[in-house]
C-alpha cells in the first residue's frame, strides 16, 4: 500500500521490500493484524504510533527476529527484491545478513572496537587481516565514527559513550553490506547531540541503503523520512509520503493521533 504522488510515480521509485496480509501473534495474542506495505528502496520510512502499537513487532517481523521469540508466530508474506523470506528453506541468518537490525539502546560486544565492527565478516568466513582492516575502515566513515575513534580501535568499545556506542553498532551492522536497515528507536535513549548525529547519519544512509525506522517522536519522524506509516493497536491504519501524512491525512485516527488527542 503506497500513496500515488508525484515522486511515488517516478521510475526510480521501486519497492525493496513488499509485505502482504501479514500477522503476528504471540500465543494467542494477534499483534499485527493484516498489514500491508510497501517499502520503497534507497528511501527512509519512519513507523509511528502509540506505544504498544504494534511498531516494534512489525519491524522484528521483517527480519526473522520473531523467530527467537518463543511462542511467536508470523503468518503472510514478506519479500526482499520479490523473494518470500519466510519461504520454506530460506535461511534467517542469511535473511538478517540482507536486512540488519539496529536496536532501541546500543549493544556493543565485550570486546576491542576493532572487533565489534569486524564481528560479522568473521562469522561470515572472512579472515584476511588486511580486508578487515578495509571492512572496519569503511564501515567506521559510513557511520560517521572513524575520526572519533581511528587512534584508539584497540580499546573497548564500552570505553565509547552512548552516541558513540549506538553509532558503532550501526557500524557493525553496516559491515556485513546488507541492503536494508532497520532501526528500532535507535535515539531514544540518546542525548540531543547524540540524536542529531544519529539523524544526519539516517540522511546519509540513505543513499545506499533501504532504513525502516521505528520513532516515538513525530518530529523525528517529521524530520528525517520520506515515507510515514501509522499504525494503532496493531492495525496499519494509513501510510503515505511524510508530508502528506502530516498535513494532509485521509485518516481521521491518523489525523487525532498527530494532532496530540491520544497517544
Amino acid at each position: 500500500m503506497m500513496v500515488e504522488t508525484p515522486e511515488t510515480r517516478s521510475p526510480s521509485l521501486r519497492s525493496k521490500m513488499k509485505i502482504d496480509d501479514l500477522n503476528v501473534y504471540y500465543g494467542a495474542f494477534h499483534a499485527i493484524k493484516r498489514a500491508n506495505l510497501d517499502v520503497p528502496d534507497r528511501r527512509v520510512m519512519a513507523l509511528i504510533g502509540p506505544s504498544g502499537c504494534g511498531k516494534s513487532t512489525f519491524i522484528r517481523a521483517l527480519n526473522r527476529m520473531h523467530d527467537l521469540t518463543p511462542g511467536a508466530r508470523v503468518t503472510g508474506t514478506v519479500t526482499l527484491d520479490g523473494n518470500d523470506i519466510y519461504a520454506q528453506g530460506v535461511d534467517p541468518v542469511t535473511v538478517r545478513h540482507r536486512i540488519g537490525m539496529v536496536f532501541q539502546r546500543p549493544n556493543p560486544f565485550p570486546k576491542s572496537i576493532f572487533e565489534n565492527v569486524v564481528y560479522g565478516p568473521k562469522i561470515h568466513g572472512e579472515h584476511n587481516g588486511k580486508r578487515l582492516q578495509e571492512i572496519c575502515e569503511k564501515s567506521l566513515h559510513a557511520a560517521a565514527l572513524w575520526d572519533e575513534v581511528k587512534d584508539r580501535l584497540n580499546r573497548s568499545a564500552l570505553d565509547l559513550s552512548g552516541g558513540q556506542q549506538q553509532r558503532l553498532c550501526i557500524a557493525r551492522v553496516l559491515a556485513v553490506e546488507p541492503e536494508v536497515i532497520l532501526m528500532d528507536e535507535p535515539a531514544s535513549a540518546l542525548d540531543p547531540i547524540a540524536t542529531s548525529k544519529i539523524e544526519d547519519l539516517i540522511g546519509e544512509l540513505k543513499k545506499d541503503y533501504t532504513v525502516v525506522i521505528v520513532t516515538h517522536s513525530m518530529q523525528q519522524a517529521a524530520r528525517i523520512s520520506d515515507f510515514t506509516t501509522f499504525f494503532l493497536l496493531g492495525d496499519l491504519i494509513e501510510v503515505g509520503t511524510t508530508s502528506d501524512i502530516f498535513t494532509r491525512p485521509t485518516d481521521k485516527r491518523t489525523e487525532d493521533y498527530i494532532t496530540g488527542r491520544y497517544g
